[in-house]
């Protein structure tokens, strides 16, 4: 696909946030799978449940955008959870990978907010209001999952790492 356009760009970025949304809600499976600390798999949960509303939002975008929903291969994205898989090989301690979920999900959240917040100005320009307002839910969504997992994060008992 050519991106000369604006509208190139803007059908490039949904696609490429409409497959880190996908990969993305097998992940936040896998996290809240692999995480003991209740109230962590919690949030992990509470995520995937909104990131199946997400894309539900992205669906509509492309309705009002005149495309069909599709995927591009989102690479960061597919970088981030393959990182997060390199990890899980190593058998880490309970602790030290529930702390490891925590930072790899946060990583995320700094891509998708990044993702939408490029999103928003393109809507804008091609006069697709209620895309944008679509997209700003998506992104103040991960805003407050960012902060919640920041929370969560500082909040947790680091000192049951062993420090060497």
């Amino acid at each position: 696909m050519s991106t000369d356009t604006i509208h190139d760009l803007f059908e490039h970025g949904l696609e490429d946030i409409y497959h880190a949304e996908h990969e993305l809600l097998e992940a936040l499976e896998d996290l809240e799978e692999h995480t003991e600390d209740e109230e962590i798999a919690q949030a992990f949960a509470d995520h995937r449940q909104e990131t199946e509303g997400q894309i539900d939002r992205l669906e509509q975008v492309f309705e009002e955008f005149g495309e069909p929903p599709e995927k591009e291969e989102c690479e960061g994205i597919e970088g981030l959870i393959e990182e997060y898989e390199g990890f899980l090989e190593t058998d880490p301690e309970q602790h030290v990978l529930d702390y490891h979920s925590m930072a790899a999900a946060e990583k995320t959240e700094h891509y998708e907010i990044a993702a939408y917040g490029n999103l928003l100005p393109l809507a804008d320009q091609l006069g697709l209001d209620d895309a944008a307002d679509m997209l700003e839910e998506n992104l103040r969504e991960e805003q407050d999952a960012l902060e919640k997992l920041k929370t969560l994060t500082e909040n947790y008992d680091i000192e049951s790492i062993p420090a060497q």
